[in-house]
């Protein structure tokens, strides 16, 4: 898995919100997910899918007759270490939390 490649996946906003579902709720049934994103179909669902599992982002597994997807975020945190060291963290983590205060929004 590259890095463009998680870039690449992470670009498009369907995909944000499938891992944001599986954030959520993790190892759901393709089903669930295609709930989640209405009113894309199944089949579009599975593309997203297949582009976010070879970043590297995503698990299947097969069990029974569903698939279930897993969230893996060890390449956002290599892909984040990679971009931010230990004073920019810090800094951007209380700029980020005083934003969510300021805006009254939730993590």
């Amino acid at each position: 898995m590259s890095t463009d490649a998680v870039i690449a996946a992470i670009a498009d906003p369907t995909r944000r919100r499938l891992l944001d579902a599986l954030r959520d709720e993790d190892g759901q049934p393709i089903a669930a997910l295609t709930d989640r994103v209405a009113p894309l179909g199944r089949h579009v669902v599975l593309k997203h899918i297949r582009i976010l599992e070879a970043a590297g982002l995503v698990v299947t597994r097969k069990t029974g007759r569903q698939r279930r997807c897993y969230l893996n975020a060890v390449p956002i945190v290599q892909l984040a270490e990679r971009w931010i060291d230990d004073f920019g963290a810090r800094a951007a983590s209380g700029l980020t939390a005083l934003k969510r205060e300021l805006e009254g929004t939730e993590p």
